[in-house]
């Protein structure tokens, strides 16, 4: 039986491309422990995020690429991920332990942003990431409610706001000192200042991804956060209605402005079942 030489091996390796970087696997670092035996070649395929909706076909290629080098019979490949770190400008000040901060918004209130917000962090977190939500909508914090845990349960605690899990998620919202029913009557440099310690003075841990649930608007705790730390991207929610479209694109329009990208826009409660 011919050997299987290594250097067809990577150049085979070379021709798989990423379906969503759109570079070769090899140039991306995303090929580790390969190990040729007989005419069995095995590595590990390393994700950029355990979330990649593509993992199936992209592991496929990887296994077909390797079963063309003459000589192999075998192809195994196991599955890892690495989550990279977002860097932003310099004077944003990266939040410690977090890769990576998504910002969830709306410019109009009601269309289920914190719903949204939810659901991608226990998805992340459902597909092995290390994730974490903060609760920004300082005055209407709706996030306890939708993670199950009983408003104000750390109004008594000693040393102040922390996170707390659930869902393989970790939380922290004011809503956490809140005894149910207290309103937040707080001026917007007030909300500025709570945005910057929920950031920075928070110990969130080491996160691949933290979810930042924003408040209805463009003012001072979207301003505060995109300002504050170094922000990967936001999701604008919206609903099909003209007026929400309206709020919908100020908000794009407005993270445009403050150079942040806008990965994409939901459209929520776009029908029903009768």
């Amino acid at each position: 039986m011919a050997n299987v030489s290594e250097s067809a091996v990577w150049d085979a390796l070379k021709r798989v491309e990423d379906p969503e970087l759109h570079r070769d696997i090899v140039s991306l670092d995303m090929v580790r422990d390969l190990r040729i035996e007989d005419s069995s070649v095995s590595m590990t395929l390393m994700l950029t995020t355990p979330a990649c909706p593509l993992t199936g076909p992209f592991k496929e290629a990887v296994e077909n690429a390797l079963l063309s080098v003459p000589g192999v019979s075998r192809a195994n490949v196991a599955l890892g991920a690495e989550v990279r770190g977002h860097k932003g400008p310099p004077e944003r000040r990266p939040v410690e332990g977090v890769k990576n901060i998504i910002a969830v918004a709306s410019n109009k209130g009601g269309v289920g942003k914190s719903t949204v917000a939810t659901n991608l962090a226990v998805a992340l977190a459902h597909r092995g990431a290390k994730v974490g939500i903060l609760d920004a909508d300082i005055t209407g914090p709706n996030i306890p409610t939708m993670m199950g845990f009983e408003a104000g349960f750390q109004a008594r605690s000693e040393g102040g706001l922390r996170p707390a899990e659930r869902y393989g998620v970790r939380v922290c919202s004011i809503g956490f000192a809140l005894p149910k029913g207290t309103p937040v009557v707080w001026r917007g440099p007030m909300i500025g200042t709570a945005v910057r310690d929920f950031l920075h003075n928070v110990d969130w841990g080491e996160l691949d991804y933290l979810i930042v649930d924003l408040p209805p608007g463009t003012s001072d705790a979207s301003m505060s956060m995109v300002q504050e730390a170094p922000i990967a991207g936001a999701v604008v929610v919206s609903t099909p209605q003209t007026v929400a479209l309206e709020d919908a694109t100020k908000a794009v329009a407005m993270f445009d402005r403050l150079q942040v990208p806008v990965f994409g826009i939901i459209e929520n409660m776009s029908f029903f079942v009768a």
